[in-house]
């Protein structure tokens, strides 16, 4: 009964993670807005263009706007940097690639930092843009104008011109501990964390052998998820081999 129990147990757990694990299908890189969700006029797509070349051209940063019709289930901070690290956004040698992120289907938005930019555009920076600047206009049914504020936001901030932006991201996050955000969901870190704990406890009941049949294909689903997805063609612009680990914040409204 027990060693029944055991194997129902870790039939759970390997079905969870093999949902976790399925590949993403990216869209593809077509140039520095892909606007997939259709949020934007052909005007608006042409001068955050312009904005964001103009950007690379006296930082060598990349920003990229993406919309997108669905995370295919995933939160948008797992999507989020495995998208940077697929379209490679950023210059390799300085990782200095950002995504504004915005789905709209599922409410989220997010702004996801490389690692070369992660000490510039802050996860407290970035949530100050998001919910002050982006935020608000979205859920007024505005979303280019939230999209283009929130990338000037990002741009002023990375073109050395942000101090006024960080003492407000700063006085922000200090009211923010003074009042706690009790609707705050589950991070996705921590549902992930829990798991990996009740993996272990399982494999220690079941023994053994099944112990490291599980984390073999763990391992597996691992690399064929870190793979990366699909997407159709390129522009003749693309990333500059910058990856990313997961830095930046989000919002949903």
């Amino acid at each position: 009964m027990r060693r029944s129990a055991s194997l129902a147990a870790i039939a759970w757990v390997c079905l969870t993670l093999a949902v976790a694990a399925q590949t993403l299908v990216f869209p593809a890189l077509t140039g520095r807005v892909v606007d997939q969700a259709g949020l934007l006029s052909a005007a608006d797509r042409a001068a955050l263009t312009d904005s964001l070349a103009a950007l690379e051209a006296k930082t060598t940063d990349q920003l990229v706007v993406v919309t997108l019709t669905s995370l295919q289930g995933r939160p948008i901070e797992d999507y989020g940097y495995q998208l940077g690290r697929y379209w490679k956004i950023g210059q390799k040698d300085k990782n200095n690639g950002a995504l504004l992120i915005v789905a709209p289907n599922e409410h989220a938005v997010r702004i996801e930092v490389g690692y070369g930019l992660e000490g510039t555009l802050t996860d407290a920076v970035s949530r100050y843009i998001i919910e002050t600047s982006i935020l608000p206009r979205f859920k007024a049914g505005d979303f280019a104008s939230g999209i283009k504020r929130g990338v000037d936001d990002i741009i002023l901030l990375l073109g050395g011109e942000g101090a006024g932006l960080q003492r407000a991201a700063a006085q922000y996050a200090a009211a923010r501990v003074r009042r706690p955000d009790s609707d705050s969901p589950l991070g996705p870190a921590i549902v992930f964390g829990l798991l990996g704990v009740a993996l272990v406890i399982f494999c220690v009941m079941a023994g053994g052998t099944a112990c490291r049949m599980i984390l073999q294909m763990l391992f597996m689903m691992m690399l064929s998820s870190r793979g990366g997805g699909a997407s159709e063609g390129r522009s003749s612009w693309s990333g500059g081999g910058g990856s990313f680990g997961g830095g930046g914040s989000s919002g949903r409204w």
